[in-house]
């Protein structure tokens, strides 16, 4: 570890950053059951169960207008913490699989959520030094698959998303993680800034990764306990998360496009940690 980063907590600036005949009214409606999405629940009755059962729920939408018959499902789901969102009721109908979502629809989980000390505990169960990806704003459900693949398959030890402007660990999020949902926890916390905060706390070193980083990802002490934070698509590490950040790294670049994605940025600072720690 250098001089700079003798000290969990410390502010230093640094590194990183079909037939016609047959067509359904429905867009989805005609596919295989095979084909849908088991982590969709569709229906009054569904939902209430699957709030009154304490299955986690990434998210609900509701059909605008209809809070008068659907508000005591909106105020439940918003006092457990789930995000309720009136949207269009042409997006319900081109979201249901069954053709018939009664005005609201929830997208559940395809694996549970667990808390910061769980991914903490599994570094200590190992007897490695802690090594967490953080997710702000990253709201493609593939990314994010795709981070939680490279980030199991590199030995980390989880992955933490914030409640809001996050995908969901919905079923397009666990097929692009190829399995990896199986064996790596993923941490749902109230916003990335606070769970920053908590691990500095607990003696990590937190690298936000950003093209305008001061130092690159080779000068960043990633075998220490650490934590790397991936901004979202277009948008990148929020400047809030960026300020609660000992160190924001950048990954050099030769060519002209402007960034990598987040997956792929994901990967390039996982295994540069991998490298480090051998």
């Amino acid at each position: 570890m250098d001089d700079k980063t003798q000290r969990p907590g410390s502010r230093g600036k640094g590194p990183f950053a079909g037939n016609k005949q047959r067509r359904s009214p429905s867009p989805r409606r005609d596919r295989r059951p095979e084909e849908r999405d088991e982590t969709m629940l569709e229906g009054r009755n569904a939902v209430t169960e699957a709030l009154r059962s304490g299955r986690q729920i990434d998210k609900i939408y509701f059909a605008g207008g209809s809070i008068s018959s659907l508000g005591h499902l909106v105020a439940q789901a918003r006092r457990q913490g789930v995000t309720a969102q009136e949207v269009d009721k042409r997006k319900l109908d081109a979201m249901s699989v069954t053709g018939s979502h009664q005005g609201i629809i929830a997208l559940c989980a395809a694996a549970p959520y667990r808390r910061l000390d769980d991914l903490l505990a599994l570094a200590r169960e190992r007897g490695e030094a802690p090594l967490l990806v953080l997710c702000d704003g990253v709201t493609d459900p593939h990314n994010l698959g795709a981070i939680i693949r490279t980030a199991e398959i590199a030995g980390a030890h989880g992955v933490v998303v914030p409640r809001r402007r996050s995908a969901g660990l919905n079923s397009a999020c666990a097929k692009a993680a190829a399995g990896a949902l199986e064996y790596l926890p993923v941490a749902k916390e109230n916003n990335i800034a606070s769970a920053v905060r908590e691990l500095k706390q607990k003696g990590l070193f937190v690298f936000a990764a950003d093209m305008d980083g001061e130092q690159t990802l080779y000068e960043a002490d990633l075998a220490a306990p650490a934590a790397i934070v991936i901004g979202g698509e277009g948008q990148g590490v929020s400047a809030l998360v960026k300020k609660e950040c000992d160190y924001v790294v950048r990954i050099p670049q030769k060519g002209k496009i402007p960034s990598l994605n987040a997956s792929n940025a994901a990967a390039v600072l996982l295994y540069e940690a991998v490298r480090k720690r051998q």
